[in-house]
């Protein structure tokens, strides 16, 4: 088994090779979630890559920042769901990696379309609400744009979440303090976050470092602890945007631009190939 760091550097390679060879995505944030997705999918969710809809007996996975598609195909492709080679497809004409996820294609591991903001949490709540009333002992799992918290939907279900005690769900902020405008402090801040969910009944766990594969896996495991105690559970995971490549770091202007050659042969000299390129 490789290791989960040399998981989610393979990922970052087949993210900027992705974006390049459509010459359109979102590379920032799937960079800065790669870790993330690597602890997720290689060590911590209790998943299928056969694929069965219903997700009977299995934990679920709702990618609520939709437009980090890259991130996530490269994922579901590296843990067995499908061919990698069909990553060269994305966001080409008639293929099943669409821009954001949709379920129209039929793609393996993808249960719902998204990319319209705020609305994954709804849809994992959803989710978890069936969990319980099949008294499943399973955990659906959620990942979120910090910028994304500007949507209203979310507090709306943040405060439904608490109300009916979905003690199964654990939810993930990518915590980068980019969008898609610039920093989400000048575009509109998010205050603090910790208190704010704290006051809508949730528990809360701050992650400083969600750029080290086993760090974020420690995090989701100690998160599973407090499943079963009477409160949703969210992770505010620190990440840099664009992670991995030094000249995207920490910088909202690589959110949605695809690296041109040079910028893709430099990317990748950063990257060393771990698992086999598609």
């Amino acid at each position: 088994m490789p290791s989960l760091q040399d998981v989610a550097t393979q990922l970052r390679r087949d993210i900027v090779r992705m974006v390049h060879g459509s010459a359109s995505g979102h590379p920032g944030g799937s960079l800065g979630c790669a870790d993330y997705f690597a602890a997720l999918y290689f060590k911590v969710m209790k998943h299928n890559p056969s694929f069965n809809m219903d997700a009977t007996g299995e934990d679920v996975f709702v990618l609520s920042n939709g437009h980090i598609s890259p991130v996530y195909y490269a994922t579901l492709a590296r843990a067995g769901y499908f061919d990698v080679k069909e990553l060269g497809t994305f966001r080409k004409l008639n293929t099943r990696l669409q821009g954001h996820p949709t379920t129209h294609e039929h793609l393996p591991g993808v249960r719902i379309a998204s990319g319209s903001l705020g609305q994954g949490m709804s849809v994992a709540i959803g989710a978890a609400l069936t969990k319980k009333l099949n008294k499943e002992n399973t955990t659906v799992f959620s990942l979120h744009g910090d910028g994304e918290l500007q949507e209203g939907q979310i507090w709306e279900a943040a405060m439904f979440a608490a109300h009916h005690k979905l003690d199964n769900l654990i939810s993930t902020v990518d915590w980068n303090g980019q969008q898609i405008d610039g920093p989400t402090d000048k575009v509109m801040s998010l205050g603090d976050l910790g208190a704010k969910f704290a006051a809508f009944g949730w528990e809360v766990m701050v992650l400083e470092n969600g750029n080290v594969a086993d760090e974020v896996a420690a995090a989701l495991e100690k998160a599973k602890t407090f499943a079963g105690k009477g409160k949703p559970i969210v992770i505010l995971m620190k990440t840099e945007m664009g992670k991995g490549i030094d000249f995207m770091e920490g910088s909202h202007e690589w959110h949605g631009i695809a690296p041109n050659d040079e910028q893709l042969a430099k990317a990748l000299a950063q990257l060393p190939e771990t698992l086999g390129d598609y």
